[in-house]
């Protein structure tokens, strides 16, 4: 079976926000910050959402937005079941080739620093351009090449 995008509907919100949840809580618990779902809600309304699925199942999402400079990527999430087995990777391919597509100059996201998920970033091409008490910025240049 692989892996294959859908939009997401209104519906799978819910799923995202428990996903995230469960994935991240213990990222805000380390650092101080307050889980919030209405804010959840409010930023999932204003991004441009994709399921990852295999087969009809979803196994995670993430989350997009843009401007003229790049291409965010606000969220990956992948559910711990599916971890480790290429849909964080493959998700991050196809992220690259929609801001490819669009001709967008880079790919940027933030990660809490004690997020091992940096090291996938780490090895997809992506460097570290600034950082604050919680989080790294990452950004992969796109006259980078990517593995």
């Amino acid at each position: 079976m692989t892996y294959r995008l859908r939009r997401a509907e209104p519906s799978d919100r819910v799923f995202a926000r428990e996903l995230t949840c469960q994935n991240m809580l213990r990222y805000y618990i380390d650092h101080d910050l307050l889980w919030q779902d209405e804010a959840f809600d409010v930023a999932w309304d204003g991004r441009d959402n994709w399921l990852i699925l295999l087969g009809e199942i979803p196994v995670g999402f993430f989350s997009l937005s843009r401007d003229r400079r790049a291409l965010y990527m606000r969220e990956l999430q992948i559910a711990e079941a599916s971890r480790r087995q290429g849909a964080g990777s493959w998700a991050i391919d196809q992220v690259v080739a929609l801001a490819r597509s669009e001709k967008l100059p880079a790919l940027r996201l933030t990660v809490f620093k004690n997020n091992p998920a940096q090291s996938l970033y780490k090895r997809k091409g992506f460097k570290v351009c600034g950082e604050d008490e919680c989080f790294l910025r990452m950004q992969l240049d796109f006259g980078t090449h990517v593995l």
